[in-house]
């Protein structure tokens, strides 16, 4: 959690390229799901910063990438969630503090 819990910062670290590579694609919506609530919590995007994602064509091994979730205040530290892109899903991951 950061930006006093209004925001969930997701990170990864590629290890094969190829198979990060639909996680890039840009028609993939990412959203987030809250396991106790089921609350699906999507990416901000502002007309001047545009969607707070990391974008790439090419996923390089080795890199950490992010993506950053609105927060409502719905997901509180140590709950359950779930992240959903296109076809990828990491399910019951523990959300941290600040």
């Amino acid at each position: 959690m950061i930006g006093a819990g209004r925001l969930l910062d997701f990170r990864y670290k590629v290890i094969d390229p190829e198979k990060a590579s639909p996680l890039m694609d840009s028609r993939a919506k990412p959203h987030l799901i809250d396991q106790e609530s089921g609350s699906k919590l999507g990416v901000p995007s502002s007309p001047k910063v545009g969607s707070l994602r990391q974008k790439t064509r090419q996923p390089i091994a080795g890199k950490i990438y992010f993506i950053l979730f609105g927060n409502p205040g719905v997901v509180k530290p140590g709950g359950k969630v779930t992240v959903v892109i296109g076809d990828f899903k990491a399910e019951n991951l523990i959300v941290g503090s600040d």
